[in-house]
């Protein structure tokens, strides 16, 4: 895939999903700006792909923020004038017994991982519908789609991204713009890594290929979204479970 003359924003690209994303993406040609909390971590990944001459910037962002987010566009927006591709792989959760949840950490979960794609595709949409062109993936999950014990507030808010996913899709399609969606299952990345050890093991004994999946393996599927390969498919939701939720 060759994405020279490309701009492309990946949110959460600090570690995860979306390191091994904006890795993917960079290597292609692309001018990837990330969106990320974490600053000593952003600063290092754009650090590490510098050296490996690819363009990549970090903007330290507050998805939980409307200005943060609107700086961070403006930013972007007066660097490459209009984006052509906009990754939202931010996420976070605690898993946690739903009646054993407080009210604030709701609004935390839906901020980070419902509210946060929504700020963000808002801030970029219209430079996208100027030119009638562009690309979103939304990274879900399959909690989403079929509901996760121990993840209620956080499945409830990756559901919304699935909705909205297909909304915008619509809305957007008049304008020649693609969104879609990924929902990866588990995952080795980590937010994985602070479920508990006995919790981790059962989901790579209930994936049929019997081991949760690399960062790189959501990546691949996320790039599809990003090219020119997909640029007849838009409002679809592709699951990377290992077919744990071929079923669902």
């Amino acid at each position: 895939m060759n994405l020279q003359g490309k701009s492309a924003v990946v949110t959460g690209g600090a570690s995860g999903i979306g390191r091994a994303t904006l890795a993917k993406l960079a290597a292609a040609g692309a001018r990837v700006f990330i969106a990320d909390i974490d600053k000593a971590k952003g600063e290092a990944t754009a650090a590490e792909e510098g050296k490996a001459g690819h363009k990549v910037s970090f903007v330290q962002t507050d998805l939980l923020s409307d200005p943060s987010v609107a700086a961070f566009a403006k930013q972007v927006l007066a660097e490459v004038g209009r984006l052509d591709i906009l990754v939202n792989a931010a996420g976070w959760d605690q898993h946690a017994r739903f009646l054993d949840t407080k009210p604030e950490f709701w609004q935390r979960v839906i901020g980070l991982n419902l509210l946060g794609p929504i700020r963000m595709t808002h801030a970029f949409l219209p430079g996208m519908v100027e030119a009638q062109r562009g690309k979103i993936v939304n990274v879900s999950s399959d909690a989403g789609r079929v509901g996760s014990s121990g993840e209620t507030p956080y499945a409830a808010a990756k559901g919304g991204v699935i909705a909205f996913t297909k909304s915008v899709a619509r809305e957007m399609a008049r304008f020649q713009i693609n969104v879609n969606c990924v929902c990866p299952g588990p995952t080795d990345t980590p937010l994985f890594a602070s479920t508990p050890q006995n919790l981790r093991e059962a989901l790579a004994k209930a994936i049929p290929f019997r081991r949760v999946a690399k960062p790189e393996e959501v990546a691949d599927a996320i790039v599809y979204f990003c090219g020119p390969g997909c640029d007849y498919v838009t409002g679809q939701v592709l699951s990377v479970s290992g077919g744990l939720t071929m079923n669902g």
